[in-house]
């Protein structure tokens, strides 16, 4: 079963920094492309980053030179780097699978003083 768990969300002041992670289980993670996708309240899905099996990264124009997203094919891990946060970037933020964009529960980001 594919499994998809995202962690390391959270309350954060603006201008600071979270790393979220993403487990990964029931499937093959090192050869799959991934991505970040975020939701805030009354917005549609929107897509944050996304990186190949070999570490090639792209970024939404919102997010470029704030975040980074990586990969631990050995630990079947995701993460996204996330820094300069603004109130812009509160949402919930998923990974999910760029193949069929199966995703996890997802993890809160809220950004506010």
């Amino acid at each position: 079963e594919v499994q998809l768990v995202e962690s390391g969300g959270g309350l954060v002041q603006p201008g600071g920094s979270l790393r979220l992670s993403c487990a990964a289980s029931g499937f093959t993670f090192s050869v799959f492309p991934m991505k970040w996708v975020r939701q805030a309240p009354g917005k549609e899905l929107e897509w944050v980053s996304s990186i190949s099996p070999g570490g090639s990264t792209s970024y939404a124009e919102s997010v470029k030179g704030r975040f980074t997203v990586s990969r631990d094919n050995a630990k079947n891990t995701l993460y996204l780097q996330m820094n300069s946060l603004k109130p812009e970037d509160t949402a919930a933020y998923f990974c999910a699978r760029v193949f069929d964009g199966r995703r996890g529960q997802g993890t809160q980001v809220t950004v506010s003083s």
